[in-house]
């Protein structure tokens, strides 16, 4: 499904008639001939819908699907660059020929920049395996001006096959960038490997300390973590002992992590209000199998000591991976994750999406929500008129591969054990014709890429992994069956609607006006 990028104006525009609408008063629209369902008539409405929130990316310049994943962020002044590896695959494999980038200027519209880096253009890479990267800003002496290095990694062919680190140049975030002609980091010069892939996952993070000294530190790893310092170059390691060659364990070391931690390291420290580091720093990643996200921290990145926080982000409920990439805009703090909520997603087609950051007074990070809206989009409850709130039934995404694809979640009300945020809903434009006003498409809040579907008088919270439930998980809102509200009537089988009765979600012809006559509340954020 594609997303709506829209202008300011038409952010405010939507955010009015929103206001207008929170009890399920439809917006002003024309109206079609009426369409008959079971006992009662009903006209087709247009209401209010979320053209924004979650993801954030996965489209390219002609607004076509672009899978993507990993992502990383670099922020320079009021521009926040996103970059991911392209996910072109069709199976359970990873195919990443390059990677895209995207830009914002306040994390609300998203514009594809394009390729930047493509790995058929590196003499040493795997041309399929754009794995993770980030892109640093450092100012270059000899050309006078700030130069921009992707950290990347692939497959390397002059290396035994193993997973390697490059680095590629541009005097532009959104490139194109030039692979410097050899891996900075080969896998077989970090002797006490224990797999071909313990060197992937770049993360950089440049400061200068307290006497005027700057330091650039690269850390990376898969199950392992490394660190090393950066020449004044950024593109060769610095020989911190001096004796004339860069050795592994004295320039490059291994640094020793909680048990849990997995990949997909992601550097940060916080800023006060002047801009000023401070505290200790933290280092986000993904964790065990299926990855949840969690972070440690230490004082001191070359020698500290990392200690553990917590979980952060449970496994999302659409991809096996996931991957944190975090920083600080407009005096907020922000992460970038993925997950496969797009239709056709999974852990090898991923997209990114993004969640604000909260920390506690003694630094601790509080628990990030996996959502579908994003900082930007709406959600709001739907309870019909007997006064029951629609919802999904509560579980915790599994551990387990063989829990997903999510695709028959029961729906309700007064579920066991259901939370109020399960009754939280994104109404979005109709996955059959996006272009079609009365068309909707109902996704869940806290179980992005899982939407209402519907079945033979049936329906169920389901993930369209396979790219061919849009038009069951679409409908078309009407004038409410009992004089007021909204009514969701199924576009795969026209005259049935959805239905709440009973403390169950059904499709029915429409008899019992009231269970399936809705009132659409607007949830209020802070």
């Amino acid at each position: 499904m594609k997303k709506k990028w829209v202008s300011l104006l038409l952010v405010l525009a939507v955010a009015l008639t929103l206001f207008g609408c929170d009890s399920g008063t439809p917006a002003e629209s024309s109206q079609p001939s009426d369409t008959t369902g079971g006992a009662a008539e009903a006209t087709p409405i247009s209401i209010d819908k979320s053209l924004l929130g979650n993801p954030i990316a996965g489209f390219d310049g002609d607004g076509e699907l672009a899978y993507g994943g990993d992502p990383s962020v670099l922020v320079v002044d009021d521009t926040v660059y996103l970059y991911v590896g392209h996910d072109t695959s069709t199976t359970d494999a990873y195919v990443m020929p390059e990677y895209l980038c995207y830009s914002t200027t306040d994390l609300v519209t998203w514009n594809y920049e394009g390729v930047v880096l493509s790995t058929s253009d590196v003499s040493w890479a795997d041309n399929n395996s754009a794995w993770a990267g980030q892109v640093a800003r450092h100012y270059d002496a000899e050309s006078g001006q700030d130069m921009y290095y992707f950290y990347y990694c692939s497959w390397n062919s002059q290396d035994g096959g193993r997973q390697s680190i490059g680095v590629a140049v541009s005097d532009s975030p959104t490139g194109t960038f030039v692979d410097i002609g050899s891996a900075l980091i080969m896998g077989s010069f970090t002797t006490d490997e224990t797999s071909t892939w313990n060197d992937i996952d770049p993360t950089l993070w440049i400061e200068t300390d307290d006497s005027g000294e700057e330091h650039r530190y690269l850390a990376w790893g898969n199950s392992k973590l490394y660190m090393c310092e950066l020449n004044e170059d950024m593109v060769s390691v610095k020989d911190i002992d001096g004796d004339g060659q860069v050795t592994f364990g004295t320039d490059v070391v291994s640094q020793k992590l909680p048990s849990v931690y997995t990949e997909g390291p992601y550097l940060y420290r916080r800023q006060d209000e002047n801009g000023n580091y401070y505290g200790d720093y933290y280092l986000f990643y993904a964790s065990s199998w299926r990855e949840y996200l969690a972070y440690s921290t230490c004082d001191d990145l070359m020698e500290g000591d990392w200690i553990y926080g917590d979980q952060v982000m449970y496994p999302t409920a659409t991809s096996n991976t996931n991957h944190p990439a975090v920083f600080d805009f407009q005096g907020n703090t922000y992460m970038i994750y993925h997950n496969g909520s797009l239709d056709g997603g999974s852990g090898y087609r991923r997209v990114a999406c993004i969640e604000q950051i909260e920390f506690e007074s003694d630094g601790t990070v509080t628990y990030i929500q996996e959502t579908a809206t994003g900082v930007s989009g709406t959600y709001s409850t739907i309870t019909s008129l007997n006064g029951d709130a629609l919802a999904h039934a509560a579980f915790n995404n599994s551990a387990s591969d063989t829990a997903y694809p999510y695709t028959d979640i029961a729906l309700g009300s007064g579920l066991e054990k259901t939370s109020e945020e399960d009754t939280w809903w994104e109404i979005v434009p109709g996955k059959a014709d996006t272009e079609n006003e009365y068309y909707v498409s109902l996704e869940s809040y806290n179980k992005a890429g899982l939407y209402i579907t519907c079945g033979d008088g049936t329906v169920v919270l389901c993930q369209n992994h396979d790219s061919t439930m849009a038009e069951l998980q679409t409908f078309q809102t009407c004038t409410g069956l009992a004089g007021e509200g909204v009514s969701f009537e199924s576009v795969t089988y026209p005259g049935m609607y959805l239905t709440l009765s009973g403390g169950a979600a059904t499709l029915t012809d429409g008899s019992d006006t009231a269970a399936c006559t809705f009132q659409i509340a607007a949830v209020p954020t802070e």
